[in-house]
């Protein structure tokens, strides 16, 4: 893997449409972070969970990944679940709430317009996934929420796209060592329609801690 270190820079604007959607997110919510949302947890946690992009009333308002967001409902309380976190309902920062062994990210850290980065965007903020891959242990496991985050993971380390497709559930093993497992996105959409279940999503974690070797 040719890896180009890039650590997260909390006053990133290199995608101008996503800055400039920042700034107009926070003229009108003033006590918005409306910032680019920094990864959260242990650098070298043996899990690293990967999402889309912060949520305009979730991880833009509070700062921290998934905490506000509609889709850290079920995100949080699994990780509650399965020793990953300190408690099942983290509500703003700060509140002392933790994650153990694991940590959070997203594949682009702005919030964009519509949740929907363009694919430039996604290209600009995957170098700093690739600094955060690049310290992770061997064996670690790579958790992607959706296609996005799987796509994002994948061109991180240097694989071709078609080299290892997306399907829910799927344990993808890595040359490097490490595991990259897929899962339908935690989103309102997708939960309350039932493309993903509680059920669905308990049964992933499973396998997670299969591969790390963590009792529930």
């Amino acid at each position: 893997m040719n890896v180009q270190k890039s650590s997260f820079n909390p006053d990133c604007c290199l995608c101008p449409r996503l800055a400039s959607h920042l700034r107009q997110v926070h003229r009108r919510y003033p006590d918005y972070h409306a910032r680019p949302v920094a990864p959260f947890g242990d650098p070298k946690a043996p899990l690293l969970i990967a999402g889309l992009a912060p949520g305009r009333h979730g991880a833009n308002a509070t700062g921290r990944p998934f905490t506000g967001d509609y889709a850290g409902k079920l995100l949080f309380r699994t990780l509650h679940r399965f020793g990953f976190a300190s408690r099942p309902h983290p509500i703003h920062r700060p509140d002392g709430w933790q994650l153990v062994h694991c940590r959070i990210t997203n594949a682009v850290k702005c919030l964009p317009p519509g949740n929907k980065p363009t694919t430039a965007e996604i290209r600009t903020c995957n170098r700093y996934l690739r600094s955060e891959l690049a310290v992770l242990g061997k064996g670690s496991v790579i958790l992607a929420l959706g296609r996005i985050a799987h796509q994002a993971v994948l061109m991180a380390l240097d694989y071709p796209i078609s080299s290892h497709p997306f399907r829910h559930g799927q344990v993808h093993t890595l040359a490097n060592g490490l595991r990259l497992v897929d899962c339908y996105h935690c989103s309102r959409y997708n939960t309350q329609t039932g493309r993903l279940t509680p059920e669905m999503f308990t049964n992933v974690f499973k396998k997670i801690v299969e591969l790390i070797d963590i009792s529930i």
